[in-house]
């Protein structure tokens, strides 16, 4: 399944629905179908909107608007979760170069936001993943660490591989306490969502913002990639949503058959 939700994820981002529509562009020219005008038109028109300025906060600023930026002190027991990201630990460098640019960003965030309680607990979370040797949690740890965040105060939950699994691996450590959960402002939305139907009880941090001003009409490949970013979220918000209310039927059956 969770293979499964990656394949389907990427075949709808930008790039790869635009050649998929220029390939059946392709095929219909061979065929000389009349047709072929619409994947065209539509190839174009989706590469130019979420290259655009313009397309590119349409699509971001509705998620990342949801949850304002936190600033309040922490004033009970402090503890700060830092969601996965990406690092390449092939690299010779310390854990912080390692890190990804939006690891970089949630990690920065999280640190800031220890600072305005007392004694906090940093979570870092995150698998390996196939292309590196150690856990994203465990550099992520490190980084911190580099940073001069005390050892001591560090929980690393290494085996989580997405979202849904950050929220279960966090609610068997910390239970029902409250704790600020920091990630993308894109992703915050979703993430909220998940952590809260698992019974935790985040307050949102928000971390890595993209969506800036500037000309809608400029075409760039950094808007493209920011429409990639929130066309992800409204993908996987959307599986999440049909996952939970397939396991909400099939719990219904069987609540349904057992009487």
């Amino acid at each position: 399944m969770f293979t499964l939700k990656k394949i389907i994820s990427q075949l709808i981002m930008p790039i790869p629905l635009t050649l998929l529509l220029l390939c059946l562009l392709a095929w219909l020219l061979r065929r000389n179908k009349a047709s072929w005008r619409l994947p065209l038109g539509l190839a174009i028109g989706l590469l130019v909107f979420v290259s655009s300025q313009g397309g590119s906060r349409l699509l971001v600023e509705p998620l990342e608007q949801q949850y304002p930026y936190q600033q309040q002190a922490i004033t009970d027991s402090c503890v700060v979760m830092v969601l996965g990201s990406g690092h390449d630990d092939s690299l010779p460098v310390t854990a912080l170069q390692q890190l990804s640019p939006t690891a970089l960003m949630r990690l920065n965030e999280g640190l800031h936001q220890t600072r305005l309680g007392k004694d906090c607990l940093l979570i870092t979370s995150g698998f390996a993943g196939d292309d590196n040797q150690k856990p994203h949690s465990d550099v992520m740890a490190a980084a911190a660490i580099e940073l001069g965040f005390s050892k001591g105060r560090i929980i690393s939950l290494p085996l989580a591989k997405d979202t849904i699994e950050e929220a279960q691996h966090l609610r068997w450590e910390i239970g029902d306490a409250p704790f600020r959960l920091v990630t993308s402002a894109t992703h915050m939305p979703r993430a909220m969502a998940i952590f809260e139907r698992q019974g935790t009880h985040p307050v949102a941090a928000p971390a890595d913002y993209y969506g800036r001003g500037g000309r809608w009409w400029v075409l760039s490949a950094d808007n493209l990639l920011d429409s990639q970013r929130a066309i992800h979220e409204y993908v996987g918000k959307s599986w999440w949503w049909l996952k939970s209310h397939w396991q909400n039927d099939n719990a219904t059956k069987e609540l349904t058959h057992a009487d």
